[in-house]
């Protein structure tokens, strides 16, 4: 049974996958062009965290920070592999797109990377409706990343 719950990014059961996360983000992409956020920048009041539970075990994570007003990020977005290809990745970014819009938020907008590990999210993210955009707040033009805005 799938649960997702807002938690804190500090669960001490979340190690395995803050640590997939973390690899997958510098799989292949130069250390300038990485933009996460460890479980520690996570903890903070500005984002909203949610881990996505199978029988209890998490399997999935995600969150958005507020950037002002009517205005989030999606950050942290990742499946353990071993799950994937059961619509998990889709479930977790349609709570995100809820739950921001819940809070009042009127626009998700997301960096990725353009490597091979983000083809599968780049398309959930077009798929979804996400188009691309230029940089927003805090980033810079970057060859090795797409930025990708919602209205919602």
């Amino acid at each position: 049974m799938i649960s997702i719950a807002a938690e804190s990014p500090l669960g001490a059961d979340l190690s395995l996958l803050m640590a997939r996360h973390t690899a997958a983000c510098h799989a292949d992409t130069p250390a300038e062009s990485i933009h996460m956020m460890d479980a520690g920048q996570l903890a903070v009041p500005e984002v909203s965290f949610f881990v996505m539970r199978d029988v209890g075990v998490p399997v999935g994570m995600g969150a958005f920070k507020r950037i002002n007003e009517i205005h989030a990020e999606i950050k942290s977005m990742h499946v353990l592999a071993e799950v994937r290809g059961r619509g998990l990745s889709k479930r977790m970014l349609t709570h995100l797109i809820d739950e921001a819009r819940a809070m009042g938020f009127r626009r998700l907008s997301l960096e990725t990377g353009i490597q091979p590990t983000f083809i599968a999210a780049v398309a959930l993210y077009q798929k979804a409706g996400f188009q691309d955009c230029p940089p927003f707040e805090g980033y810079g033009p970057d060859p090795n990343s797409i930025f990708m805005t919602f209205a919602l």
